[in-house]
């Protein structure tokens, strides 16, 4: 990473990518934001709307609509580029389309010189995020999904609602793929310091069937909202300014985000969520959980989904 000016390229600039754009720069982040759309004038006006704003930044930010050119200098180029989940679509049913586009797209930035950090949001994310590691040639370490740091976070704020607790204070997490197979770490989770079969012991007005209902809600969260407003985004806009400040600031954060396993939980070459160290290089460390039998029956099952579904489009 080029260091002494933090520069993050976006490439795409509907409603999650301006959700991202609009959370960055309120956060105070980085220093330079360079906007990127194949509607050039969509990211020309999306720019103007958020220069407009910048007297009340937290700190001087420059923003402009480029080229992929200016990939050359960033340190980190974020992905939310893509067509949209339509309703009764699944996450999944987009993997055809989806990756023409993103094949086109990293070329690009590719040719520009870039020798970042990438960090995908597309879905389905897992597999958008392995078309971007293939497509690029960087080492796996630099390509990051946004995985399931919006699921887990989905988790936390509807146990912390449920137990009436602050959900900063909720520490569960959802891994597998991005969608309907992804599973929640209940043999981990902790409220607070207790963990949680301790927790549901001495507080018997709470039960595990109200659990699995709860993770049933965070996994079809998008189809909800989606049925409602037509898109999800403020939500993964936030998710992935989270995990722009762990690259920038070197947090060395352990956040549940879509990595590429090499031996680790059993599986190889593919990008699934788990949780990983990230810093200023990328993925530190893949964190690896001791699941139960059940946990570790699912993470195998949304591994093999995955492996089915985008076998046509890899290989």
């Amino acid at each position: 990473m080029k260091g002494t000016v933090n520069r993050v390229v976006l490439i795409g600039t509907g409603a999650v990518g301006c959700s991202y754009a609009y959370s960055l720069i309120n956060q105070g982040v980085i220093e330079e934001l360079v906007l990127i759309d194949v509607n050039e004038l969509r990211a020309e006006g999306e720019v103007m709307d958020l220069n407009h704003g910048l007297p009340f930044a937290p700190q001087a930010i420059k923003v402009w609509n480029g080229t992929y050119k200016d990939c050359q200098d960033a340190d980190l180029v974020v992905i939310t580029a893509g067509l949209a989940q339509k309703p009764g679509e699944t996450r999944l049913d987009l993997i055809t389309k989806n990756t023409a586009i993103f094949k086109d797209i990293v070329k690009n930035i590719m040719r520009s010189g870039f020798d970042g950090l990438f960090l995908v949001a597309t879905n389905p994310v897992d597999i958008m995020t392995y078309v971007t590691w293939k497509e690029s040639g960087l080492p796996k370490e630099r390509v990051i999904g946004s995985g399931t740091t919006l699921d887990t976070a989905r988790l936390r704020y509807m146990l912390g609602y449920y137990f009436d607790v602050d959900a900063r204070n909720v520490h569960a997490y959802i891994i597998g793929e991005h969608g309907d197979t992804e599973l929640p770490v209940w043999s981990h989770t902790t409220i607070g310091v207790e963990k949680l079969e301790s927790f549901l012991e001495k507080n018997d007005e709470y039960t595990k069937e109200k659990l699995e209902t709860i993770f049933e809600d965070v996994r079809d969260a998008a189809y909800h909202i989606i049925e409602r407003k037509g898109a999800t985004f403020y939500g993964i806009g936030m998710s992935l300014v989270r995990i722009t400040k762990a690259i920038f600031q070197n947090e060395n954060s352990i956040l549940p985000v879509s990595v590429y396993l090499n031996g680790e939980y059993g599986h190889h070459d593919v990008f699934i969520g788990v949780p990983a160290i990230i810093n200023r290089q990328g993925i530190r460390q893949i964190i690896e959980i001791d699941l139960d039998d059940k946990e570790k029956q699912q993470f195998d099952t949304s591994v093999k989904v995955l492996r089915e579904i985008m076998a046509p489009v890899i290989n």
